[in-house]
């Protein structure tokens, strides 16, 4: 089948949206009781939109014709940020230039001079994406001195675009790459981002604050990092989408990192349509993939990776959704994919020798610690640092870490990269599959700092270290808990992996709103 650019994907998707509808809720926000009062829900506006549920493609439209402008959009999410953040504490700050950039917007959709759909939507960044004029501080109290004198390239591409940059989120401070035994959605800076489901519960990953902004329709969408798993597993376990991009297609340039072998900046949002046209933008429209008849299943083979060991509710959750997939026209055959045990022993140390190397590089580009060896004594003379967690065992390994032009890490990578690969590439063609499906994450485990995280989560690895795309899609629920459906494919397939995505959120029609419980029984917890 002939390949379409990632604008073709995306005018394709824009038409699916509209003719099949986004995803609709299931449950509306009630008095969650325990003294945590309910925040209202997203319809409750007054701009005549449900912002839990609208899409790009209809806040274009209502832009277009008049009935809604950027300004009044900008301002309910600012609103709902006010009421709802306090609760969930996944936006470390907004941007005091956030209704200007929306009035400009305005101006330009009145005079028929938009820049695409993203002109006048409100995007939150994580805030290890480099901002002019805003503190980006990955979480430490080290980089909150001076902000940035420059965009990420990523963040320059969202404002050539129109984007509304509203702000930033809280992460697992330095991307969760500080700590043997870290809390994710915790830093310095923003203290513990909660589950927007069940308050008790964890975000997880390091783009916590995203995925739990998203849940809270905080903003249109968002922007995430990930290494290994830090979008996916946050999208999954706030019930939300997340996409990973193949390695490249977005730029890290100005962003803080962990490793270039494996960073990349993508996309989050509450449908795959948003997350699709974020993507393209991001990506300058570079992705290319194959497409579908209207993004449908029907013969489309899918390989199921159950993953028995993030437990018996989450399984029963693939079973559903391969029944809901075979429904839909779908094959769906098991298989695992191999070598997993040899990824898992040769990726820790690359990436300790990776981010020793990539981090002292970002910090020699700002005010504060100028190197990792600065950055640890900086968080042994600062007891904030160690309020949650005290450890920066990490830091510590990677200052001793082999250089990454030792022979041993050299051979240790290019083992890496090759098993990684084969790992989905024999996959894929023994079974002649289209993608492979695993869920995203067990139910939320309970945020406790003196445990830390409960997260040995295989799924993401396989795509995350090929640099291969991946993406997360609401699969259904454990108890009140999200769980995800991850989908990954070869090297640079992501616009077929994103109408792959748009098809089974649609079949699978999983996304309800959160509740903001503030907790729930033991039984779902891992």
């Amino acid at each position: 089948m002939r390949k379409r650019s990632l604008a073709t994907l995306s005018a394709a998707l824009v038409v699916g949206s509209l003719c099949a509808g986004a995803p609709q809720p299931r449950a509306e926000a009630v008095d969650s009781g325990g003294g945590v009062p309910a925040p209202p829900a997203g319809s409750a506006t007054g701009l005549g939109v449900d912002l839990d549920t609208v899409t790009i493609p209809e806040l274009q439209a209502r832009m277009a014709g008049g009935s809604l402008t950027s300004s009044a959009l900008t301002s309910a999410y600012l609103r709902r940020i006010k009421t709802i953040d306090p609760t969930i504490h996944a936006v470390l700050r907004t941007d005091p230039t956030a209704l200007r950039q929306a009035a400009a917007s305005d101006v330009r959709h009145r005079h028929g001079a938009t820049r695409g759909p993203l002109d006048g939507i409100p995007v939150l960044l994580k805030d290890n994406v480099n901002t002019r004029g805003l503190p980006t501080t990955a979480g430490s109290l080290a980089l909150a001195g001076s902000p940035p004198d420059t965009d990420a390239a990523l963040v320059r591409r969202l404002r050539e675009a129109g984007a509304v940059i509203l702000g930033k989120t809280n992460l697992s401070e330095w991307a969760n790459f500080r700590a043997a035994k870290p809390t994710s959605g915790w830093s310095a800076v923003g203290g513990q981002t909660n589950n927007p489901y069940v308050l008790d519960r964890n975000p997880c990953g390091s783009s916590a604050g995203s995925g739990a902004a998203l849940a809270a329709s905080l903003a249109q969408v968002a922007i995430g990092t990930e290494t290994d798993g830090s979008i996916v597993c946050p999208a999954g376990m706030n019930g939300v989408v997340g996409h990973k991009p193949s390695l490249g297609l977005v730029s890290q340039d100005g962003v803080v990192p962990i490793s270039a072998e494996q960073d990349t900046a993508g996309p989050m949002a509450r449908n795959v349509i948003d997350t699709a046209l974020t993507f393209s933008v991001l990506s300058g429209g570079r992705s290319e993939g194959k497409l579908t008849s209207r993004g449908g299943l029907r013969g489309k083979r899918i390989g199921l990776w159950r993953l028995p060991s993030l437990g018996p509710e989450v399984d029963a959750v693939m079973t559903r959704t391969a029944k809901r997939l075979r429904t839909a026209g779908a094959e769906v055959v098991e298989v695992t994919p191999p070598y997993q045990q040899r990824l898992a022993e040769l990726e820790f140390p690359a990436l300790l020798s990776e981010f020793h190397r990539d981090i002292d590089a970002y910090l020699a580009t700002r005010e504060g610690p100028r190197d990792l060896a600065e950055l640890i004594e900086f968080d042994r003379a600062h007891p904030r640092e160690r309020t949650c967690f005290a450890g920066q065992e990490l830091f510590e390994q990677a200052l001793a870490a082999p250089a990454t032009t030792d022979p041993e890490y050299r051979a240790g990578r290019a083992e890496l990269k090759d098993l990684s690969r084969r790992s989905i590439d024999e996959t894929m063609a023994t079974h002649h599959l289209d993608a492979i499906a695993s869920p995203t994450n067990p139910p939320a485990w309970t945020t406790d700092c003196a445990r830390g995280d409960n997260d040995v989560i295989p799924s993401s690895t396989p795509a995350a270290v090929a640099g291969y795309p991946s993406l997360s899609v609401p699969a259904g629920f454990v108890d009140e808990l999200p769980v995800g459906l991850l989908l990954m494919a070869g090297d640079h397939e992501d616009g077929e992996l994103l109408s792959l995505g748009a098809a089974a959120e649609r079949r699978l029609h999983a996304w309800r709103a959160p509740r903001y419980l503030p907790s729930v029984g033991t039984g779902a917890s891992r």
